[in-house]
C-alpha cells in the first residue's frame, strides 16, 4: 500500500521553492492553536460552554476529564474540532447540564481546576451543544526551530504563493496515530478483518517505541496476554481495552469491539483521509489543483456545497475571472461512504483508482452497524487568511514564525511542510 499517511511522498505545490528545513514542535509553547468560534454564548439554556487552554493532552483526554469534574456521561461533553496533543490550543466544550445552579456549576469548575493539563478560561451559558464542525475555524502561531537566520527569505515567496493561490489540502500525519497506522487499521475494520485488526493494533513493536509499549507488543506477538496488558501504557486506551477483552477469552470480533466506538470511527476516517490525499497527490503532480475539470464536483468555499462541472462549467469558472481562477470554488475529492455525491466520468476513474489502490471498494463502507461510514465531499485546496512571517534569535537560537487562520478541518502542519520541504516528494502512486 502507498505510503501517503507519512507524507514523504506527496506533491509539494512549489516544488521549485527551497524550504526552511528546521523542527516543530520542539516544546508545546512552538505551537499555539486557537479556535475561532462562529457565535457567542447567549449566556441562558441548558449547556454551558467552556473556553479551555490544554497542553500535552488530547481533546478526548480533555472531554473525559470534563465529564468526570460535572459527574455527567461523555456524550454530555461537546466539542467543534479536535485539537493537536503536543501543542498548547485553545478551543471551546459544552456540557449538558439541565436544572444544575450557579453554584453546582462553580463546584464542578473547581474540580476541573485540579486538572494539570487545563485551565478554563471562561464559561457561560448558551441553548445548544457543541458538534463536530461547529466552529469558524483556527488561528496559528507556529514557531519552526534549528533554521538558518535567514530563513524568512525563503519562507516569504512560499507563502505568499500559497496565501494567494490555496494550498494542496492533505489531511496530516496526526489524523493516522502516532504510529502512522491509522488507515491499515481502518481498512481492518472496513472488510471485517478483526485478527488482522488486533494484530496490526497489539503486535509489530517498533524500536523507536516506548520501552513498556515495546515489551507489550512483543508479549502479545508470543501469545502472552497478560505481560502484554501489565505493560500497555495506560494511555494507549484502545490497546488496552482489546487486550482486556482477549484476556478475558472473547472472540476477535468482540475484541475489536470492546474498542471505543469513538476511536474505531477515527480509524475508518483515517482510511477515508489516506484515500483522499492519494487523489490530492495526483491532482497537484497533473497541475490541476486550482482548475476544475469536466466530471468534477465543484467546491463552493461560502456555502461548503457542490456542484457538478461539464466542459462549459470548467471553461466558464477556470477564465481569468471565474470563480477557480478567483479562489471561490476549488475541485472536490472524496471522502468515501455512503453519503457522497460521486464525481462522473475521468474524475470519478481516478477517485476509484486511488481507492483501489488501497485495495477497497465503495461497497466496503456500506452496511456496518457499528461504524460511522459517512461519506462527504471535501475542497482539494483550501485557503489561508490572514498570513504573517516573521523570524529573529532567541535562548534557543534562531527561529521563524508563521501565523495564519484556516478552516475548519484544514491541517497547519501541511501548509508548513509545503514552507519546510522536509523531505523530497516521491514518484506518485496514482496517476490522474
Amino acid at each position: 500500500m502507498p505510503d501517503f499517511p507519512n507524507s514523504n511522498s506527496l506533491a509539494y505545490l512549489t516544488p521549485d521553492l527551497p524550504g526552511t528545513g528546521g523542527v516543530l514542535k520542539q516544546t508545546p509553547e512552538d505551537f499555539l492553536v486557537e479556535e475561532q468560534p462562529l457565535y457567542d454564548p447567549c449566556g441562558e439554556g441548558e449547556h454551558l460552554i467552556l473556553f479551555v487552554e490544554k497542553k500535552s493532552a488530547t481533546t478526548h483526554d480533555l472531554i473525559r476529564r470534563v465529564a468526570k469534574a460535572f459527574r455527567v456521561k461523555r456524550g454530555s461533553v461537546g466539542h467543534a474540532g479536535l485539537k493537536d496533543k503536543h501543542a498548547v490550543t485553545r478551543q471551546h466544550l459544552s456540557v449538558h447540564l439541565p436544572g444544575t445552579t450557579k453554584a453546582q456549576d462553580a463546584e464542578a469548575l473547581e474540580r476541573l481546576a485540579n486538572y494539570p493539563y487545563a485551565q478554563v478560561l471562561w464559561a457561560d451559558r448558551h441553548t445548544n451543544k457543541l458538534r463536530p464542525g461547529h466552529h469558524g475555524g483556527n488561528r496559528f502561531v507556529i514557531t519552526v526551530r534549528d533554521v538558518a537566520p535567514t530563513a524568512v527569505i525563503r519562507a516569504r515567496p512560499v507563502l505568499e504563493k500559497i496565501a494567494s493561490e490555496g494550498f494542496p489540502n492533505y489531511f496530516g500525519a496526526q489524523r493516522f496515530g502516532y504510529r502512522n497506522n491509522g488507515h491499515l487499521l481502518g481498512r481492518h475494520l472496513l472488510k471485517l478483518e478483526h485478527q488482522a485488526f488486533l494484530d496490526a493494533l497489539l503486535g509489530d513493536p517498533h524500536d523507536d517505541e516506548h520501552e513498556s509499549a515495546h515489551t507489550a507488543r512483543a508479549a502479545y506477538e508470543c501469545g502472552d496476554l497478560h505481560t502484554a496488558l501489565e505493560h500497555m501504557p495506560k494511555s494507549l486506551r484502545a490497546e488496552r481495552q482489546a487486550l482486556d477483552a482477549l484476556r478475558q477469552r472473547k472472540s476477535a470480533s468482540q475484541a475489536t469491539r470492546a474498542v471505543d466506538a469513538q476511536q474505531r470511527d477515527l480509524l475508518v476516517s483515517a482510511t477515508q483521509s489516506a484515500v483522499f490525499n492519494a487523489v490530492v497527490d495526483a491532482r497537484v503532480r497533473a497541475a490541476k489543483l486550482h482548475q476544475l475539470v469536466p466530471g468534477d464536483l465543484a467546491w463552493k468555499h461560502d456555502n461548503r456545497s457542490v456542484f457538478s462541472v461539464d466542459t462549459a462549467t470548467a471553461d466558464e469558472e477556470n477564465a481569468p475571472d471565474g470563480r477557480a481562477s478567483t479562489g471561490q470554488v476549488s475541485p472536490s475529492g472524496p471522502q468515501w461512504g455512503p453519503g457522497m455525491t460521486e464525481p462522473t466520468g475521468d474524475v470519478l476513474d481516478a477517485e476509484q483508482a486511488a481507492l483501489n489502490t488501497f485495495a477497497l471498494a465503495p461497497t466496503d463502507f456500506e452496511n456496518h452497524r457499528d461504524l460511522r461510514t459517512d461519506g462527504r465531499r471535501r475542497p482539494l485546496r483550501e485557503h489561508l487568511g490572514n498570513p504573517e512571517l516573521s523570524g529573529g534569535v532567541d535562548d534557543r537560537g534562531a527561529y521563524l514564525k508563521v501565523a495564519f487562520t484556516l478552516p475548519r478541518g484544514s491541517f497547519a502542519t501541511m501548509v508548513l511542510r509545503e514552507i519546510m520541504k522536509p523531505e523530497a516528494a516521491e514518484p506518485p502512486a496514482v496517476s490522474f
